[in-house]
């Protein structure tokens, strides 16, 4: 009887946690590849908590959209996480200690979120990269996506 009653707790204690609906938080990275050190790069966590439904419209026959009602100042969120970080970039090149210490402090904010909970669900990267001489521009973007 003590095994049934035990394992009939734990199964209602799986079923609970496999119903409860998980949290996501993203934290961005953009790291600057301009020469020179003149871009700006950061880690950034938007600490607001926004509703995307009162952001949303429906298009009924595919081409009108309600989409001008909407102001793109109110999607702008103003609480956030900013973190500078250095960029890929010095005045002679690549900068290898640079990426160092973007690595270190990208890896702070992992752990601070993992001993808060959080599990680093999957990453997303992309870049935008110099396009030689004449362009002088780019990014190096990375989307970490946690869920608890």
């Amino acid at each position: 009887m003590k095994k049934f009653l035990f394992t009939a707790v734990l199964l209602s204690a799986f079923v609970i946690e496999s119903q409860a609906q998980k949290q996501y938080k993203i934290i961005t990275t953009i790291e600057s590849i301009v020469p020179g050190g003149l871009g700006r790069s950061r880690i950034i966590e938007g600490t607001s908590v926004v509703d995307a439904a009162q952001f949303t419209t429906q298009r009924t026959d595919g081409k009108d959209s309600k989409q001008g009602d909407i102001k793109r100042s109110d999607a702008k969120i103003d609480e956030l996480n900013e973190t500078k970080i250095l960029n890929f970039y010095s005045m002679v090149g690549l900068n290898f200690q640079n990426i160092a210490s973007n690595d270190a402090m990208i890896t702070s904010i992992l752990n601070t979120l993992s001993e808060q909970g959080w599990e680093l669900f999957t990453v997303v990267s992309g870049v935008e990269s110099d396009a030689g001489k004449e362009d002088g521009n780019g990014i190096f973007i990375t989307r970490y996506i946690f869920r608890k």
